[in-house]
């Protein structure tokens, strides 16, 4: 029996026997055997029986999420356009003027100038409120206030246990009666309380508010953090009658004055503060008060390659590429719990 030759084989043969210089010019055409194995099919029906292949998403395809963040797809395993930042090298450390000793440490955050200020408006409240010759020393006013800082080491929660035979703290005792102490503490002004109401239209802290800028602007020039800066929320407790009087129920005091605060991770250093007094009229329109809570904080310390540390309140997208134009990159919290770095 005859075997018939399948296309291939056939133009293998046909080809073998063919002399080149016999041709003459025409092109060969061979048709293909309906018999033949799917082997000898044509190229485009080995085309078109193939499975067609998943075209792959390029970096055109972009969606937009509900505040406005275009999102869009790289390709796995290209280089974005980054230019790496030079990380700040140096540690935390006070600079040269809080260096000295501890008097004048102390001097460096609350300056003579503050101190004759509260000197002034205390004695002036005092004198208004209870007889003409009430009186206190520059000197007195430091003692004060030196028992004050003590108070916030010791564990000692009553006033009166201060005192204490017992209880009491032998250099609180030796400092200063507690009678005097709580006469000063009754007396305490910070500004001039017969034009704080005309202040108040314009600044919500204006009682302290004179005294608080000075004390923050010393904080800042006082230190020179290091690479890592957290950022978070701080409430102080209070139960004082004012606008801006916070209730957090996750917090164990549950009212108090809120502040957003800045500090250094090794030393635990406060950089920066600042008081939440409700909503901000100089906050540009459309800004999260997040991002501006944390360029507000962090303008001191830009552009010297540092990282913030912010919980997934503070943490954005927007936030990052703000921090990432100023040399600064940001470790934030996201809604999930896990860390995300943001460069």
């Amino acid at each position: 029996m005859q075997r018939r030759l399948t296309t291939q084989q056939a133009l293998e043969i046909l080809l073998s026997e063919v002399n080149p210089c016999d041709s003459d010019g025409e092109d060969i055409e061979l048709q293909p055997d309906s018999d033949s194995e799917p082997s000898d099919q044509s190229s485009d029906e080995e085309t078109a029986s193939q499975p067609k292949k998943r075209a792959r998403l390029g970096t055109d395809l972009t969606e937009t999420a509900k505040d406005g963040t275009v999102w869009r797809e790289e390709q796995v395993g290209t280089r974005l356009p980054f230019t790496p930042i030079e990380a700040y090298a140096a540690d935390g450390e006070p600079t040269a003027k809080a260096r000295r000793s501890r008097l004048q440490t102390f001097l460096c955050f609350i300056t003579l100038d503050m101190l004759r200020s509260i000197q002034e408006w205390t004695v002036q409240h005092a004198q208004q409120t209870e007889h003409a010759h009430w009186f206190m020393a520059l000197p007195e006013l430091m003692a004060f206030i030196a028992i004050v800082i003590l108070r916030g080491l010791t564990k000692v929660q009553s006033l009166r246990d201060c005192w204490s035979a017992t209880l009491g703290n032998p250099q609180i005792i030796g400092t200063m009666p507690r009678n005097r102490f709580q006469d000063i503490m009754r007396h305490l002004r910070f500004d001039d309380r017969s034009t704080r109401s005309d202040r108040a239209k314009t600044d919500k802290f204006a009682a302290i508010s004179s005294v608080w800028g000075s004390f923050v602007i010393n904080c800042i020039t006082s230190y020179h953090p290091g690479l890592h800066i957290t950022v978070d929320e701080q409430l102080f407790p209070s139960k004082t009658r004012c606008c801006f009087l916070q209730y957090i129920a996750t917090k164990p005091d549950k009212f108090g004055i809120k502040f957003w605060v800045a500090c250094d991770l090794k030393s635990k250093y406060i950089c920066n503060v600042l008081p939440y007094l409700g909503k901000d009229p100089s906050c540009p329109s459309g800004e999260r008060l997040s991002e501006n809570v944390v360029m507000r904080l962090m303008e001191p310390f830009l552009d010297k390659g540092r990282n913030v540390t912010t919980d997934n309140f503070f943490t954005s997208l927007s936030l990052a590429q703000k921090l990432l134009s100023r040399k600064t990159t940001i470790l934030g919290m996201g809604d999930t719990g896990a860390p995300t770095v943001l460069e």
